[in-house]
């Protein structure tokens, strides 16, 4: 499933993701380096694609040639609007439970 980098929400893209598109929801850049398979913040230029040209706004839109959009499970998943902060407080959560007697 494809899912928005910005607010965590599922999109459904039946057409290419074009530079102009946006989040239905939140309306932020699609086609962006966040949203892309090749994103990774610890390899150089933050992108595993040896010949991709550094982009310096990661979660804005870009002519990069090698953007494929990062296709995500449901696994782990918070649900609609769950997204990162979910993460942190569940594991906040099981990080607490440890020293609980």
């Amino acid at each position: 499933m494809k899912v928005c980098h910005h607010c965590s929400r599922e999109l459904s893209l039946m057409a290419a993701v074009e530079r102009t598109s946006s989040c239905p929801y939140c309306f932020s850049d699609l086609k962006c380096c966040q949203n892309c398979r090749f994103f990774d913040p610890a390899f150089n230029n933050q992108c595993r694609e040896p010949q991709a040209e550094w982009c310096p706004e990661k979660d804005k839109a870009n002519f990069c040639e090698f953007f494929e959009f990062r296709e995500t499970s449901a696994i782990g998943r918070a649900g609609p609007g769950g997204g990162p902060q979910s993460d942190q407080s569940r594991a906040r959560s099981a990080f607490d439970s440890l020293f609980k007697k």
